[in-house]
């Protein structure tokens, strides 16, 4: 089952911050773009709980009862304008002590909202799901 949770697109509207990098690693960044979702997911129903920086670049922590549920942000290596957007879980179950958990419905519905989210900008170009085989991390 192909789960829609890696999205790749080229914007120029997401630069990095002064010295953005040293938050994370050295060419990574992903601020304005984690910023900017964080803004308008909430308008497709989900509440954000708040931004952080990790070493591969920026989690957006959405409010979900039954499993943690993120997005993670950044560009990709080396480049200035090619962005990479990953859902977690990534797996259409998830374990929590003795019982199963669907992921795949609640997954699903925040992909449609991320790739809404980014298409209606009009900043963003090439926007296309990855397979997790496909996904550069």
């Amino acid at each position: 089952m192909f789960m829609r949770t890696h999205l790749e697109f080229t914007s120029t509207a997401f630069p990095s911050y002064p010295g953005e990098d040293k938050e994370i690693n050295p060419g990574i960044f992903g601020k304005r773009l984690a910023e900017f979702l964080a803004e308008s997911l909430p308008k497709h129903g989900f509440k954000v709980l708040g931004i952080g920086a990790e070493d591969w670049g920026w989690m957006i922590e959405i409010e979900n009862r039954e499993f943690p549920l993120w997005i993670g942000c950044a560009n990709y290596d080396g480049t200035e304008n090619e962005f990479q957007c990953f859902i977690e879980p990534s797996t259409p179950f998830v374990r929590k002590w003795f019982s199963k958990i669907e992921t795949g419905p609640t997954v699903e519905k925040l992909a449609t909202a991320l790739e809404a989210v980014l298409h209606q900008s009009g900043e963003v170009s090439g926007l296309r799901w990855l397979s997790e085989d496909e996904a550069r991390r």
